[in-house]
């Protein structure tokens, strides 16, 4: 299941797919370490990597004003760094990826050079990141003192040589099937939607297919490093992009400065990818909980019932009531679930999907309607959401081997499905085309602890959906002099971003002065939500 960006994609997401002189040449110098530090097999790319970077830095980036379409206004700078498709073939096809900054806010001798962002995904675009200094966060104030704010539009994604699979309004087009299959029909129909989204993605973007992968994305990001002038990277990266971290510190240890990685996936390589979308069903269905729980205790600001169980009945109704005819004619189980499932994501989402919920069980219909129903006026936002489903299943399917027997699809998910209904099928169906993927499907990257790598910053929530708990203590095993901060008994997906002292006075600390705690170290949670 891919992240959430913080504008909903609708249908994008669950039920979506079914449903930088002396700096330079010191960047220049240092990327042939990606040769010596790669696995045996990836030598060629590692030496196109190496190649890239050196061919980069001596380029730089041609930074200028950002396009006025991009939403991106000045101080915001805008530009393109060129990478191979394939880095087997450094010298074949190039193609472009967009990246943007803001420069820092604090004085030249306070600058440490750039932090480099990803938000997720996979599909995910990094580039709304020097907005945090135009928007005046005050959680990244300290940190923007000291660096520019980098942010990229990765390989498939946005500007960056876009994929697709889909015509995108055909793409949004509402209601979709009901995710929970009542019948063997129901599951053969959703089989023959996933494999057609497959063949979709072929004849769409097929010559990008084969590149779609992590550890491409992560060669990308050190031909970043190398454009913009910088020795070694600073990065910042949540959900998807910890993966990307996480592989980037096994590929380039030797490239790495600082490092926060936040709500992490478990980069275990049988855990890459079928069997991390398996775990998520079950953190979803915990964590779905928890929001009614916190609904149940606002029962005087929702009236949607003052136990889990009432709030989980008055769910039951609406959905039941969605399936046999579509709220409005276009929201139905597809569409309530891709609404829904933000309150899992986002304690931010709370208060915005019960307020909804509440209306519409007192009688507004209208407010579910346009909270859940796609708007098939706003094309360029349905550009987007196809794109970043694309990308998603593109990488997802292209970084691992998936199981091809639709019985052992069948069975796992029908057994969660008893214990974890929010989620399961839904997840199931978006994944589903990942059997019948039509370009090879690699193996995934051993994470581990290389020559080089300095302390590496794990944050992470208890009780996160998304990526579960367990992988950041996986990726902590894995990095060696890797501190862990757990946010205990809290859920949001991403908590780099969230109000908690406990947590950004560390965050600010590391980055600043390169600074762990001497062991791991436990906070409180943020604040609960209030209607």
């Amino acid at each position: 299941m891919r992240d959430r960006g913080t504008k909903r994609r609708t249908a994008a997401i669950g039920s979506a797919s079914v449903l930088a002189a002396a700096t330079l040449i010191a960047g220049a110098a240092t990327a042939p370490t990606a040769y010596a530090s790669a696995g045996h097999g990836q030598d060629r790319e590692a030496r196109g990597a190496a190649i890239a970077a050196a061919r980069a830095a001596k380029a730089g980036i041609d930074w200028k004003d950002c396009p006025a379409d991009w939403g991106l206004a000045k101080p915001i700078q805008c530009g393109w760094v060129s990478v191979p498709l394939d880095y087997a073939h450094p010298y074949g096809k190039q193609i472009q990826l967009a990246v943007d900054r803001i420069g820092n806010t604090g004085t030249k001798q306070e600058r440490q050079g750039a932090l480099v962002y990803n938000p997720g995904g996979p599909g995910g675009s990094g580039m709304r990141f020097p907005t945090r200094v135009t928007n005046k966060n005050a959680v990244w104030a300290n940190v923007a003192k000291a660096y520019d704010f980098v942010g990229f539009d990765p390989r498939g994604v946005g500007h960056s040589a876009p994929i697709s699979c889909v015509d995108p309004q055909e793409f949004v087009k509402a209601p979709k099937m009901d995710p929970v299959p009542d019948t063997e029909a129901d599951k053969l129909a959703q089989r023959k939607l996933a494999r057609e989204y497959a063949e979709g993605c072929y004849e769409r973007s097929g010559e990008m297919l084969p590149y779609m992968t992590t550890p491409n994305t992560v060669r990308d990001l050190d031909v970043i490093r190398a454009a913009l002038g910088e020795e070694k990277l600073n990065y910042l990266g949540v959900s998807y992009g910890t993966y990307i971290g996480a592989v980037y510190g096994t590929l380039f240890p030797g490239h790495l400065r600082r490092m926060v990685v936040d709500s992490v996936v478990n980069p275990a390589r049988q855990n890459i990818w079928y069997q991390a979308n398996l775990e998520q069903d079950i953190a979803f269905e915990g964590r779905w909980k928890d929001w009614e729980d916190w609904v149940a205790k606002n029962d005087a600001a929702f009236h949607l019932g003052t136990t889990r169980d009432a709030v989980q009945a008055k769910w039951l109704q609406l959905r039941a009531t969605a399936k046999k005819s579509p709220i409005g004619g276009v929201v139905g189980p597809a569409e309530l679930i891709s609404f829904f499932q933000s309150a899992p994501y986002y304690d931010s989402s709370w208060v915005p999907v019960a307020t909804v919920f509440s209306k519409y069980v007192a009688g507004d219909t209208q407010a579910l309607i346009d909270a859940a129903a796609p708007d098939m006026s706003d094309t360029a936002g349905n550009i987007s959401a196809e794109n970043g489903n694309a990308v998603y299943t593109a990488v997802e399917c292209a970084d691992a081997k998936w199981p091809t027997s639709w019985q052992k699809w069948d069975r796992d998910n029908t057994r969660l499905n008893k214990d974890y209904p929010f989620m399961t099928w839904a997840n199931a169906w978006m994944n589903l085309p990942c059997a019948t993927w039509p370009t090879k499907q690699q193996t995934p990257v051993n994470v581990r602890t290389g020559k080089g790598l300095p302390p590496v910053m794990i944050v992470q929530s208890t009780n996160d959906a998304a990526t579960p708990y367990a992988g950041a203590v996986e990726l902590h095993k894995r990095f060696q002099g890797s501190r862990l901060i757990t946010e205990q008994g809290a859920g949001s997906h991403g908590v780099t971003g969230l109000v908690n002292s406990c947590i950004n006075t560390r965050v600010d600390s590391y980055l600043l002065t390169g600074k762990l705690d001497a062991a791991d170290v436990m906070c409180g949670p943020h604040a609960t939500p209030k209607p």
